[in-house]
């Protein structure tokens, strides 16, 4: 789809599906769920959590963290990470709110449920 058709996207599409992306694997959803239980955790800890070697770990928080879901920090001698806050709210709400219009949007008075037979 070229750039010019895109911008014609609302942003809220534009967000979730950035975010939908980054959380197509099954890794990508246990991540933000481990750092949910604490403030911050270093990678050897997220390993420690996932059936995953260390370098695949690092290449999904990479993923995390260039969606803007996760945070990452130096701290000497480790890489400390951690939900983004803000992006946690923002991605619950546009979600809920995705959620609300598609199952509420079309019902058998509004929608054509006939299909023309060839």
């Amino acid at each position: 789809m070229s750039k010019v058709r895109m911008e014609k996207l609302k942003p809220m599409d534009t967000r979730l599906s950035r975010w939908g992306k980054a959380l197509a694997h099954p890794a990508r959803i246990a991540i933000p769920r481990t750092l949910s239980q604490r403030d911050a955790c270093v990678c050897a800890e997220i390993v420690d959590h996932l059936p995953l070697a260390q370098g695949t770990v690092s290449q999904h928080l990479k993923d995390l963290k260039n969606a803007g879901i996760i945070t990452w920090t130096v701290e000497e001698p480790s890489s400390c990470y951690s939900l983004d806050k803000k992006t946690r709210s923002q991605l619950a709400g546009e979600m809920g709110r995705l959620f609300e219009e598609i199952t509420s949007g079309c019902n058998s008075t509004t929608c054509s449920t006939k299909v023309k037979s060839k």
